[in-house]
């Protein structure tokens, strides 16, 4: 008897149904999911259609969608979250539209200031960079510090200088010089504000009520301004999370201040067990409320969806504490949301499918 099971048992192992099942059973685990998403923006703040050409509006996007395209081709391909993420992102540091890379804005001392970060939500690595001045696409930078450092972050000359021993991209000071920027930084300084990106107000003027004071009350900070930091969101097709933001922070900013964008789960965030976050708005809230993490905290613990956790956060946290600003979220699953408690947000998503949406105002759906 024990020898026929043995020869049932062997003639069941080469069995090709039998290995067919094992084969089946393999390439399950292995085999690339379809559900692969990415969702970007460009910042959030007081956007108004009656304030924009249409030529203008238009330009943004069209630069939306060829960084929503970037990452996109990178994720249909099987290419991996992070490359998306980076991808999507260096095509708005690329872009003057934006306060990030060519785009940043000048600080006080006349120079610009950037900064950036990137987490992956697979292994819950992460890197940044602050206050470089080098680095032509800073989330390169931050990347860089992830994979190529033991630490998180790094700043200032230091972190510059890393960035041209791993072989990064490095540009003279002036290749961050734009015209307009240049422009508002000295109708700014002349009144020794500091403004939290460009104002739709292409005056440069500034209501005494829309004014904040800060610290010991010496330097007003404007309040319904645009926040034209950039940020991306990506899921592949192995289910992998990773989210990263590129800034160049406040114009006029003195005393090498730091926002949000990068510090990791303030302005950026991403975990495979709960979502991916990029922030965008008044970096000062976004740190002391530890808006990215927080979305994802409320996910795992008190289990709400992405769109309950994230407009928790900006619709009612945020907004009763007078802070402005949006993010951009998406779970594992692929569900995105793109909540803001100002009048617009650039932002857009392409799913799966290859169906892209891109909105500016408030009005967008």
């Amino acid at each position: 008897m024990k020898t026929l099971h043995t020869i049932l048992a062997v003639g069941l192992f080469f069995s090709p149904l039998w290995r067919e099942g094992i084969g089946n059973e393999a390439s399950a685990q292995t085999k690339p999911m379809e559900n692969f998403a990415i969702v970007i923006h460009g910042g959030a703040g007081t956007i108004l259609k009656d304030s924009m050409s249409p030529a203008l509006e238009q330009q943004y996007k069209d630069k939306l969608n060829e960084a929503l395209k970037s990452g996109y081709n990178i994720l249909a391909k099987g290419g991996t979250s992070m490359d998306a993420v980076v991808a999507a992102i260096k095509v708005m540091e690329d872009s003057p539209l934006f306060n990030a890379g060519k785009g940043a804005v000048f600080a006080n001392d006349g120079t610009n200031s950037m900064d950036a970060s990137i987490m992956d939500g697979k292994t819950i690595k992460a890197g940044a960079v602050a206050g470089v001045h080098t680095i032509r696409n800073p989330i390169e930078g931050a990347r860089a510090v992830m994979e190529k450092s033991k630490h998180v972050m790094l700043s200032g000359d230091g972190a510059d200088k890393f960035a041209k021993e791993q072989g990064l991209k490095i540009e003279d000071p002036k290749y961050f010089f734009d015209e307009k920027r240049w422009k508002q930084f000295h109708e700014i300084k002349k009144k020794d504000e500091i403004k939290l990106d460009h104002s739709s107000d292409t005056s440069g003027s500034i209501n005494p009520l829309d004014v904040e004071f800060l610290g010991d009350g010496s330097i007003p900070l404007t309040t319904g301004d645009k926040f034209g930091t950039v940020g991306c969101v990506a899921l592949d097709k192995y289910g992998n999370l990773a989210a990263g933001t590129s800034t160049g922070g406040m114009t006029n900013k003195k005393w090498d201040r730091v926002g949000d964008s990068p510090i990791i789960g303030a302005g950026t965030y991403a975990n495979n067990k709960t979502c991916g976050v990029s922030c965008t708005g008044h970096g000062e809230y976004f740190i002391r409320n530890v808006v990215a993490y927080d979305v994802a905290a409320l996910m795992e613990y008190k289990e709400l969806s992405v769109e309950q956790a994230a407009n928790e956060v900006i619709m009612k946290k945020l907004k009763a504490q007078g802070a402005e600003g949006g993010l951009i979220a998406m779970d594992a699953k692929g569900n995105i949301t793109m909540p803001f408690n100002t009048p617009g947000m650039y932002r857009g998503y392409t799913k799966q499918d290859g169906k892209t949406w891109i909105g500016i105002y408030g009005s967008d759906k």
